[in-house]
């Protein structure tokens, strides 16, 4: 039985990661840096300390303040613009009767900025980010916070993640995993379900 749905935000619910991957390679490809697809697909459903801090061990000599400045406003500019839904993010989130959280690795005021633009922010009970948890995805402490403060056993929530990162933080906590690929393919190896899309995987688990 499914006591709750957790959900993470960017690539999940919202189609901003390969907004961007196009953002961060266009601020590398500025400061002079010449990175593939294969180094930034390493970056997707990371949090920012991380990835930052990944950046600046392949990369020792590139500026990485100055790339932060110029892929957030890259980023910030597009989405400002338009913000895209995943394909039947809108449904679920109507459909679902069921208490939703939300558990994103992007930062508080990020994730609520992102929530806000895109109108989603009153379908969720509470929002987890990587300002929340002293482990962040992969280690399953952003889970494990989501389901204490909805009051759930983590073994009866459902959770929807497009990353490997994301997936193995919701199967490492026990939860049930559905991963919806985005950017970057995936063998399924933390997923209980591989789902072509956000609809599939629910009616796969009755939600709709």
């Amino acid at each position: 039985m499914i006591d709750a749905i957790l959900f993470d935000l960017d690539g999940t619910l919202i189609d901003t990661e390969s907004v961007a991957l196009v953002a961060g390679h266009a601020a590398f490809t500025e400061l002079g840096a010449d990175v593939d697809i294969d180094f930034m697909h390493r970056l997707v459903g990371v949090d920012q300390p991380t990835s930052r801090k990944f950046i600046a061990q392949t990369l020792p000599d590139l500026d990485i303040a100055a790339l932060t400045r110029a892929w957030d406003a890259r980023f910030h500019a597009a989405i400002s613009q338009d913000l895209p839904m995943k394909l039947g993010a809108q449904d679920i989130l109507r459909a679902a009767l069921r208490p939703m959280g939300l558990v994103t690795s992007s930062g508080r005021e990020a994730a609520h900025h992102k929530l806000r633009l895109a109108a989603i922010d009153h379908h969720f009970h509470t929002v987890v980010t990587v300002d929340d948890v002293t482990q962040p995805k992969p280690a399953p402490e952003p889970y494990l916070l989501a389901a204490a403060r909805m009051g759930v056993d983590p073994a009866r929530c459902l959770v929807f993640e497009d990353s490997e990162t994301g997936a193995e933080a919701a199967h490492r906590a026990g939860c049930i995993v559905v991963q919806v690929p985005d950017v970057v393919p995936t063998q399924g190896r933390w997923a209980h379900y591989v789902a072509p899309d956000l609809l599939s995987g629910a009616r796969h688990y009755g939600l709709i």
